[in-house]
């Protein structure tokens, strides 16, 4: 297995995973999530001017993960709320916004590989990329995806910086400071 930048020429392969595995993550204890796909020009964006990084054997992609700059995702309603709730936490520590965060996520692994360390690779892959250009990263995970949950807090090293409501789901705003 091997990580790497996407290119252009994955968007296709890219976004039809996207609309393929849209759910996969987001069902979990019983809650069927709703999810949002990158649009093939969307993910043109994200690989020209973010961070998209695919894990593949063989030629074959077999996960990816996306960390944007929130130029980029303020465009959902859900990352408005998210920046201006770190807008108000202003005197947490450490301090998050707009120019020393970014946002990570969302990240996906075919299923015959979980389990194998492809997670754990991505994730490096992705600190490492985003590090120089950010001291912070920011997701956020919905209450009912334990196990997500668990894979960013276990193997990801994230910490839960704040539990929040939008829409009436409830979810853990996860933080990782990159530069330890």
């Amino acid at each position: 297995m091997q990580t790497r930048l996407a290119t252009l020429k994955d968007v296709a392969v890219l976004a039809s995973l996207e609309r393929q595995h849209l759910n996969d993550e987001l069902v979990s204890g019983g809650f069927n999530l709703a999810g949002q796909a990158f649009t093939p020009s969307e993910l043109t964006q994200l690989i020209e001017k973010h961070w998209v990084l695919v894990a593949e054997v063989q030629g074959k992609i077999i996960g990816y993960v996306i960390a944007g700059r929130w130029s980029f995702f303020e465009a959902w309603p859900i990352y408005r709320f998210i920046l201006k709730r770190l807008e108000k936490n202003n005197s947490d520590s450490p301090r998050l916004t707009r120019q020393n965060s970014c946002q990570y996520g969302p990240i996906w692994i075919d299923k015959a590989y979980r389990g194998q360390g492809v997670f754990e690779a991505l994730v490096a892959r992705v600190y490492q990329e985003v590090a120089p250009s950010f001291e912070h990263m920011v997701t956020f995970i919905a209450e009912e995806n334990e196990r997500s949950l668990a894979a960013h807090t276990r193997k990801a090293n994230m910490q839960v910086k704040d539990f929040f409501t939008f829409s009436d789901r409830d979810y853990y705003l996860m933080h990782l400071e990159l530069r330890q």
